[in-house]
């Protein structure tokens, strides 16, 4: 069904009288309503795959998340910081399931005010993901610029403080759509990509996450270079090594940022300068956002499993669960065997030795006298 108004206080009034049709006046005035796949051309499958990659990213960060929260040696800033990326990324994960089973038929049945939330929610959750990644950068550097102890109360407050602004930050950038900032009825106005949403709140959004970007490969580059100049000074085989070390993470950490964020930028930086009815290759954004999202399936690859005592924690959380579970565990079998023959080995020869005693003849003092 195609809806069609003349000027924008008919569409207010639309609006004001049956909320749900004006997310489908809209889907239709930017084209995307015309241009909408059918499920049969394989957009289940499609979703499918989406809620695949959602579902790991939940288990993936909850499990390192959970490592993390219950050792109790993981009590400094830099595991702080680690706990909140992954928690962020969990939030990720979760907020992109609800909002694939909120999308495709379901769209045209929500509110404005629901529809407003489901984009928001991810928009709240990937910027508090990349924010997290800013902070761990900011603090590394610091650390890097003017060395404090992991355990510094100073240190430790900063960086809950910094947590803090980076879920208020992130909270107010998915809200101020449903605060305001939307082109309800200002069609002229409007994204392509996200009908509801205006292109100067697009445009803003794409500005902020450039510059996070960008600060977030400036600082890398300065903690390389710091340690390799400390490298050079000391001119040990293992100070290059940790320089080497760096680097690698370092090239990982922003190759992995700008490879799965950069799709997004392109596209919603073509979104915003580009009149809506005319935009007719730019009615699909599913798989750059879950480019954007498999980013937090790869930030506890680069941060967490790349720590030996991570892993360690990991492994020992798996191992409780399974335990826990009562599913049988090679290595501990073969152990357990091992320990059990070794023990009734060890009871036989306690024995052996109790009886050779018991059979051996006592020795009697002499009698006084004799």
């Amino acid at each position: 069904m195609l809806i069609k108004m003349n000027n924008n206080s008919e569409c207010l009034i639309f609006f004001n009288r049956q909320q749900v049709d004006i997310i489908l006046l809209h889907y239709n005035y930017t084209g995307k309503l015309a241009n909408r796949r059918l499920p049969s051309d394989g957009v289940g499958a499609v979703r499918v795959i989406f809620m695949v990659v959602s579902c790991f990213i939940v288990i993936e960060n909850l499990l390192v998340f959970l490592a993390i929260l219950n050792n109790t040696r993981f009590r400094s800033w830099v595991y702080y910081c680690i706990a909140n990326i992954t928690l962020c990324d969990l939030l990720t994960g979760i907020v992109y399931i609800v909002n694939i089973c909120l999308s495709g038929e379901k769209t045209f049945q929500i509110t404005p005010t629901v529809w407003f939330i489901r984009e928001g929610v991810l928009f709240f959750a990937l910027a508090a993901s990349t924010f997290s990644l800013l902070i761990t950068a900011v603090e590394r550097y610091a650390t890097m610029v003017r060395p404090v102890p992991y355990a510094s109360a100073r240190k430790t407050y900063r960086v809950y403080t910094l947590i803090g602004l980076c879920w208020l930050v992130a909270s107010l950038i998915g809200l101020l759509p449903l605060m305001g900032w939307n082109c309800i009825c200002n069609f002229d106005e409007c994204s392509t990509l996200l009908p509801l949403y205006s292109k100067s709140y697009i445009l803003f959004c794409v500005v902020v996450f450039s510059i996070i970007i960008i600060g977030i490969v400036a600082l890398y580059s300065g903690i390389y270079h710091l340690v390799r100049n400390s490298a050079k000074s000391v001119s040990s085989s293992k100070s290059r090594q940790k320089s080497v070390r760096l680097l690698k993470t370092v090239f990982m950490i922003v190759a992995a940022f700008v490879i799965c964020w950069s799709p997004l930028f392109v596209l919603l930086l073509l979104d915003v300068f580009c009149s809506s009815p005319s935009c007719t290759k730019l009615h699909s954004m599913e798989w750059t956002i879950t480019l954007a999202v498999i980013n937090s399936a790869v930030n506890p690859v680069i941060y967490s499993f790349g720590s030996k005592e991570v892993r360690r924690a990991i492994l020992k959380l798996l191992c409780c669960c399974l335990i826990k579970a009562g599913a049988p565990l090679p290595f501990l079998s073969r152990s357990e065997s091992g320990l059990g023959a070794s023990t009734d080995s060890s009871y036989r020869l306690r024995e052996s030795f109790r009886n050779s005693k018991l059979l051996s003849p006592k020795k009697t003092l002499p009698k006084s006298g004799q």
